[in-house]
């Protein structure tokens, strides 16, 4: 399975491809996407979508994975301009009839060093382990797009996500209650 990880930005957007076959990861291809700062926004989502485009064609990953946006910035247009950045993401992962996951920091930093507090270094050094670098990717950007591919590929990540929506209890436990 391919995965493609993406940090988006409208300064840079670092991405990065592993190849996962069970246990076994292995990093593809990482790079930064970088829109001409001088251009208008409609004009640095073009270059976004059109680069990401090709990254996915050329490369065929089997997944698009970003990080969500989360409830509380500190500064409201950040999020505003990142959930653009990301919506360019996932048009281009829709054209492609890619599937796409979102997934919280917090799941991410769980997912590869088992602690959802993990700083940018621990998260980076484990990057690395996980995929027999001897240094993290630069920018970090890179080495953020790869470790949410490797939370995708981790087996680790299902033991940590919420459940989705409400379910119900097994009948078992609610005869217990």
């Amino acid at each position: 399975m391919r995965i493609l990880g993406v940090d988006p930005g409208l300064q840079i957007t670092g991405y990065g491809l592993i190849e996962a076959q069970g246990a076994a990861v292995r990093l593809v291809e990482g790079g930064v996407i970088r829109p001409d700062s001088d251009l208008t926004l409609e004009r640095r989502l073009l270059t976004l979508h059109e680069s990401i485009g090709n990254i996915m064609g050329e490369f065929q990953p089997d997944a698009v994975v970003v990080e969500e946006l989360y409830a509380k910035y500190a500064h409201p247009r950040t999020a505003i301009l990142m959930g653009h950045a990301r919506g360019t993401i996932l048009l281009a992962a829709g054209q492609r009839s890619i599937p796409f996951c979102g997934y919280e920091a917090s799941l991410v930093k769980r997912a590869l060093t088992g602690n959802g507090n993990a700083t940018k270094t621990q998260v980076a050094r484990m990057v690395c382990y996980l995929l027999g670098l001897s240094e993290p990717p630069t920018p970090e950007d890179v080495t953020d797009a790869l470790a949410l591919a490797l939370c995708h590929a981790s087996p680790a990540r299902q033991m940590f996500e919420r459940p989705k929506g409400r379910r119900a209890l097994p009948e078992a436990v609610a005869r217990q209650l």
